[in-house]
């Protein structure tokens, strides 16, 4: 039955009329010319004032609050549909319920983003402090008067320059991620050979891995190149991410291997792997998180900004890919995440040499 304002007139009329024909059945000198007359005249009045009261003073009004709940919505989320009920103290009330569900959705999320943003603030201030701290603390002791010593000076300036380097490193990951999640970093796509890239990477890092005694392989099954559609500076960004951190958390005379596996018949898996000390399950979830490390003070000792496995998550996201990981606890761990093979080859040797610059 639909509920509006002349439904509810009528009905609550046609009552009135019947009670009061009602009563006057019980005169007994009234005729039935007069019954219709009074039925007609109470009938018509009852409903014209029921009607004139439900629709200015109630009917109308809740429509009025209704268009404007629904202009606050539609200024947000558009609405899928009009409820079915007719009826405007359900609708209204459904209407309500939605969107004070929504907004307490939106509180949530805003309170989970001001959670973030304190311990992200916190976290930036505590990394900063290091690197600003030392190189703080060599300038004043050169200032001091250790300056006159040459062997000193010399030995606290580089010392200084080194934490001035951490500090520009720290910089440089913050902007990257901050331009990433804004937009401000566009992924530019291309062909390229993802062996060729590994290959260059691994000459790269070869000193690196040699001083730590650690040996670098990579997966002969592929002899032919490695045709992938992806940023090849972004990309190489990854690799060099993953490989460093092989390298550095590998035991020494251990071994980082890069691996490539065909899936899908359109992707490639690259895989990177190590048989250092593995990550515990309990931190597994944690590790693309800003500024997250396992062992804090070791970590510390080994460089890095804490950044690096967070900046991989988001150039993979804007990939259409995602890194994903499989650790066991003092045995090793593997990263690997999917591209997909390139439609066409499109002068890869060109694109490799334009791109040199990225490393």
């Amino acid at each position: 039955m639909q509920f509006n304002s002349r439904a509810i007139a009528l009905l609550l009329a046609f009552c009135i009329g019947a009670i009061t024909t009602a009563f006057l059945y019980l005169v007994p000198s009234i005729t039935k010319t007069a019954i219709v007359i009074a039925f007609l005249l109470s009938f018509s009045s009852s409903y014209i004032l029921v009607r004139l009261v439900l629709e200015f003073l109630f009917f109308r009004q809740i429509e009025t609050i209704y268009d404007s709940l629904k202009r606050i919505r539609d200024s947000e989320i558009m609405l899928k549909g009009r409820f079915s009920s007719v009826n405007p103290l359900k609708r209204i009330n459904k209407e309500i319920s939605n969107f004070a569900l929504s907004k307490e959705k939106e509180i949530e999320e805003l309170k989970e983003r001001e959670n973030f943003r304190r311990e992200f603030i916190a976290d930036v201030s505590h990394e900063l402090k290091t690197p600003i701290f030392s190189a703080q603390g060599f300038v004043h002791t050169l200032l001091d008067g250790a300056i006159n010593d040459k062997e000193v000076r010399k030995k606290f300036l580089k010392k200084a320059a080194r934490s001035l380097d951490a500090l520009d490193l720290l910089v440089q990951d913050i902007l990257t991620i901050s331009q990433i999640e804004s937009g401000e970093i566009k992924m530019h796509f291309e062909n390229f050979d993802m062996r060729g890239m590994c290959r260059e990477i691994l000459d790269q890092l070869e000193d690196k891995a040699e001083k730590k005694g650690v040996e670098l392989k990579m997966s002969k099954k592929y002899k032919e190149p490695i045709i992938v559609r992806g940023d090849y500076r972004r990309i190489y960004q990854v690799m060099l991410n993953l490989i460093s951190n092989a390298i550095k958390y590998t035991k020494k005379d251990g071994q980082a291997k890069i691996s490539f596996k065909e899936i899908e018949g359109s992707k490639i898996r690259i895989t990177v792997s190590d048989n250092g000390r593995g990550i515990p399950e309990s931190d597994i979830s944690r590790i693309f998180e800003r500024f997250y490390r396992v062992d804090k003070s070791r970590s510390r000792e080994k460089g890095g900004t804490g950044l690096g496995l967070s900046i991989v998550k988001h150039i993979l996201e804007s990939h259409n890919s995602e890194i994903m990981v499989e650790s066991e606890y003092k045995v090793g761990s593997q990263f690997y995440f999917d591209l997909n093979k390139a439609t066409f080859i499109d002068k890869v040797e060109e694109g490799l040499e334009e791109e040199e610059d990225y490393a």
